[in-house]
């Protein structure tokens, strides 16, 4: 009767877990530190080595290959064999293929290749060397997973294959990063790691320079490869090869030749083309692979007089013909996951192949002393051959000959078996001869091998002497070329900006686009903007300018014109609250456009709660994050103050005087050099004296000429000359210039300079109505005088704003 346990289901899950994590890791994802080999590698190796499916021999069927793994050795899907299989085949991702194959294995474009029905394999001659002894007893063996033959638990590996063909995988809580290196290179460190066991990191490095991708490239950044080397885990560059080519007609092409280690090549091409079509570089005019059985290129044809240079850092910044290689050197050694240092990996595998060496000798000796007794014995039995014949003769079967040979002239079972089975043609003299060479050769052999097992310096130089030969038949250039230092990458903003003329336009509402001069022309009639939104910021601007948007509440929103989404002049465009967080309240109350970040002026900052102050442009300059952040450029005092007007003055020469009108009808007048200039995060100087829940409500830049239009909360509209206002002194009340009425009395909800009688100024009203006035329909109003009725409030609503009509743009 089966007993029923009851356990609690985190110590099932963590028990199960456990298990199903170490098989993973052991017999799955990670390679063995000594022949850097997974399982399913190691038994595909082994079991076409097995059927003779090897390099001087014909190709066989794939699926050969991959059902005997599967059926004897490896009881998985036959799709991950296939792939192992495959993997092991190409040239661009392994260093030192270890299956040569017939048919379509892919491709550097992601290429999936054919089906296994359709392609050959066999293994190539340096995976002879993988498997070269291991008939000798030199490893350990296991049974398979159905008991019915052994499989070998590592091969032989009689050259450094993590090192040469490196390895990736992942499994639970582990995963592995070795890159390909240099053969040569590589057994030139076993062999100095040999002579000289405490040998540096320094040392070693001598002779593994770095990496050695199948792909060649250029790899940068010797101290992210010392770290590696060091710990197991480091960082480097890998870096296309490329060159830069004239044209005729003052242009030029970029080639490249090498691509970094496992870039897919098609989605690399794409990817740059994709920047061509988007203009997110200047000069692009076409891209081709011509790559063909003759090696890789890239071809990037540019336009004429273009910074080329520019281009390529654009594109090793923003593609894949840079990428980072991250090590990450796990492996398995003694049945654990460990992740491991150059030298680590070096001396387990020096240590793995004198254990070879050594059991292959053991194995050789014992063959030899087995052969020399049977010599000895056919020897012995050729001097006496008469008495052998006779006793033969005389003997019932060949068991009872086998007896009488033991008993009467005391050979051994083995040596009474082999005289019995002479042939006759063996009796003569000459073979005779031959045994006794055979047996002095015997001698000699076994001389030798108990010399290697008895000293190990003597089994050191056999190994160094095989080393030494696989280097000299295997060895091959380095491909990949190594850089001390990781090239600082410059991009010129010209490179990516396009030099083009465009249509930028900013709403109330807080909309913003770029569009192009044709699809403005093409739509001037609709503006895209919703019914109650409206533009309050358009001009032509260069793609390289940059904008600055001011906001009510103290921030400042930062775009280079070429980064404004491009859209359409009858599409609505991006809100800016899609990248900044704004407040709902919150209004853009500025925008400026500048050639340049290296301006000189300052801006001129009021509030309504009468602060002031100037502030530098360098102080305004974007930092790094002002995508995703605004800039605070005032700081105000209290939750409800808002910004009501920002200027920008590009010299101090240009400054003059300002002009600053309250709610309740004052008004004052001061030079703008009475205004100090702070920093961005401060709120400046006293602007004007308020009482009460006065406010300001905007700030206009002044000279003694000027004419300002007023409008009021109910409705009237005056037209003032500036001379009206005495110029005083900062933080002034400053001077009346509405008439006070017992009830109802105007308030000043807006104000802006007129600088032409004949341009039309627009009255907006909190119905979202607009109201026009010509400022030459109107006289001028004395300072006690409240203006015209203009605006009828009941129908049209109250007025919030006055300001100078925006004109379509004159574009040539």
């Amino acid at each position: 009767m089966s007993k029923i346990e009851s356990l609690t289901l985190e110590d099932v899950m963590g028990e199960r877990f456990s298990r199903y994590s170490k098989s993973i890791i052991q017999e799955r994802a990670l390679p063995d530190i000594r022949d850097g080999l997974k399982p399913v590698q190691r038994r595909i190796l082994y079991a076409m080595n097995k059927d003779g499916n090897t390099f001087d021999k014909a190709f066989r069927k794939s699926a050969k290959s991959v059902g005997n793994v599967m059926g004897n050795f490896h009881p998985h899907g036959d799709s991950s064999i296939y792939e192992a299989l495959v993997r092991m085949s190409q040239d661009w991702k392994v260093r030192e293929p270890l299956i040569e194959m017939h048919g379509n294995n892919g491709s550097m474009d992601g290429d999936p290749p054919a089906a296994m029905r359709y392609t050959e394999a066999r293994l190539s001659k340096i995976a002879s060397e993988m498997l070269r002894d291991i008939e000798k007893d030199t490893v350990d063996w296991v049974l398979n997973f159905d008991d019915t033959e052994y499989e070998p638990v590592v091969l032989p590996a009689r050259f450094p294959n993590l090192l040469v063909n490196g390895s990736t995988g992942i499994s639970a809580g582990y995963a592995t990063d070795i890159p390909p290196h240099n053969l040569g290179e590589v057994i030139d460190a076993i062999l100095y790691l040999q002579k000289n066991p405490n040998a540096t990191l320094d040392d070693l490095m001598q002779f593994v320079k770095g990496p050695d991708f199948p792909t060649g490239a250029i790899v940068q950044g010797i101290d992210g490869i010392k770290k590696a080397y060091e710990t197991g885990h480091g960082k480097i560059v890998v870096r296309s090869r490329t060159s830069i080519e004239p044209l005729k007609g003052n242009k030029s092409q970029i080639v490249i030749t090498e691509i970094p280690y496992e870039v897919n090549k098609a989605q690399l091409v794409k990817r740059i083309d994709e920047i061509r079509l988007n203009k997110k570089v200047d000069g692009i005019s076409e891209v081709r692979d011509q790559s063909d059985r003759n090696g890789l290129s890239i071809v990037i044809e540019l336009k004429r007089d273009v910074d080329s240079t520019g281009i390529l850092n654009y594109l090793f910044k923003n593609t894949d013909l840079q990428v980072s290689y991250n090590f990450n050197m796990v492996a398995i050694s003694h049945m654990r996951p460990e992740r491991l240092s150059l030298k680590k990996i070096l001396v387990a595998y020096l240590e793995f192949q004198q254990e070879v060496i050594k059991k292959r000798t053991q194995y050789n000796l014992k063959k030899a002393q087995d052969r020399q007794h049977i010599v000895e014995g056919l020897i012995h039995a050729l001097s006496i051959l008469d008495k052998v014949i006779k006793t033969i003769r005389a003997s019932k079967n060949r068991k009872d000959a086998r007896d009488n040979l033991v008993k009467e002239y005391g050979f051994s079972e083995k040596q009474s078996d082999a005289i019995v089975a002479l042939q006759l043609y063996r009796l003569t003299n000459t073979d005779v001869t031959e045994l006794e060479n055979e047996h002095k050769h015997l001698s000699d052999e076994i001389n030798k091998f108990n010399k290697i097992l008895d000293n190990p310096k003597e089994l050191n130089r056999v190994l160094a002497n095989e080393l030494k030969a696989l280097a000299k038949t295997y060895r091959n250039a380095r491909r990949t070329e190594i850089q001390a230092e990781v090239s600082d990458i410059k991009i010129n903003t010209d490179v990516l900006v396009p030099d083009e003329d465009v249509v930028v336009m900013v709403s109330h509402d807080g909309y913003i686009k770029r569009s192009s001069i044709r699809s403005y022309k093409a739509s001037t009639s609709d503006d895209g903007l919703k019914d109650e939104d409206y533009p309050i910021f358009m001009e032509q601007l260069n793609a390289r300018d940059h904008l600055f948007m001011f906001t009510n509440k103290g921030n400042l929103i930062y775009r280079p014109v070429f980064e404004i989404a491009d859209a359409k002049w009858k599409e609505t465009g991006e809100h800016i609250s899609q990248t900044i967080g704004l407040d709902p309240d919150e209004e853009i109350i500025g925008t400026y456009a500048f050639n340049s970040l290296k301006e000189n002026g300052t801006f001129l900052i009021a509030t309504d709660d009468g602060h002031i102050k100037q502030t530098g442009f360098e102080s305004l300059t974007p930092g790094r994050t002002y995508k995703k952040h605004a800039y605070t450029y005032e700081k105000l005092k209290t939750p409800d103050s808002r910004v009501v007007s920002i200027e920008y003055l590009p010299t101090p020469e240009a400054a003059g005087q300002l002009l600053l009108i309250s709610k309740n009808g004052l008004a004052l007048r001061f030079d703008v050099n009475a205004v100090p200039v702070n920093g961005g995060r401060t709120t400046g100087v006293k602007s004007m004296g308020l009482r009460g829940d006065d406010k300001v409500t905007n700030l206009q830049l002044v000279n003694e000429n000027s004419v300002i239009a007023l409008v009021t909360q109910r409705g009237s509209f005056k037209k003032l000359a500036i001379k009206e206002i005495p110029a005083t002194s900062r933080a002034r009340k400053g001077v009346m210039i509405l008439r006070e009425l017992k009830s109802n009395s105007h308030r000043i909800v807006d104000f802006c300079t007129i600088e032409n009688d004949d341009q039309p100024l627009e009255v907006r009203t909190d119905h979202h109505r607009i109201h026009d006035i010509l400022p030459a329909d109107y006289s001028f109003g004395g300072r006690y005088s409240n203006g015209s009725f203009v605006i009828d409030v009941d129908s049209e609503g109250t007025p919030v704003s006055i300001r100078p009509k925006l004109t379509d743009l004159s574009i040539d």
